[in-house]
């Protein structure tokens, strides 16, 4: 069995529209990052890496993530276990410019597996990195979040946003799975 980590990407405060002061809340990012909280515990009990991914931007005039805020924070419901690595990120790509590969390969890990925020950036970003790199991915569709977006004076519904990229990434870069097909893939680790 290949080894196997759990990327959580970007489960942050400014992302959810119940945090006071959240400076880009995400449609459905409560919903989502239950579902995360229980890849993570499904993950753990099944002995996999889990690798903790936040945001800041380097600018104060970002417009979220903004450099040593509370908003930039881990939210409660993602919180990294003693031990686990916490790798701070100033781009989109959770692989630029930061030690995720180095941590990953240090573990001999084969195999990755997505959870987290925002749908059409940063899991698209590091679900295709991962993919170039060699690792076998894997993206929880039900365990991410994405907003409505638009251009060209068209709005895209947050539904619409994450179909199409769930569509896109399954067609040539991961495997999508369920929060329910996962934590009943880990049942075997679990008892073992």
């Amino acid at each position: 069995m290949a080894k196997q980590a759990l990327i959580v990407i970007d489960i942050q405060n400014d992302y959810f529209p119940t945090y006071a002061g959240a400076k880009w809340p995400l449609v459905g990012m409560e919903e989502a990052s239950v579902r995360a909280a229980r890849v993570v515990e499904a993950a753990r009990r099944a002995g996999h890496l889990v690798v903790n991914v936040r945001h800041e931007f380097l600018s104060a005039n970002a417009p979220f993530f903004l450099p040593g805020s509370h908003g930039a924070a881990i939210h409660e419901v993602a919180l990294p276990a003693e031990g686990e690595p916490v790798i701070t990120k100033h781009h989109t790509n959770s692989f630029r410019d930061t030690n995720l590969k180095e941590t990953l390969d240090t573990h001999g890990i084969e195999e990755v597996v997505i959870v987290g925020a925002m749908v059409h950036n940063c899991i698209d970003a590091a679900t295709r990195a991962a993919f170039d790199y060699g690792y076998a991915v894997t993206v929880i569709h039900d365990a991410v979040a994405t907003l409505d977006i638009e251009f060209g004076g068209i709005r895209v519904p947050a539904t619409q946003v994450h179909a199409a990229w769930m569509a896109e990434l399954a067609f040539g870069y991961a495997t999508l799975k369920s929060t329910d097909e996962y934590v009943a893939d880990h049942v075997p680790a679990i008892a073992a």
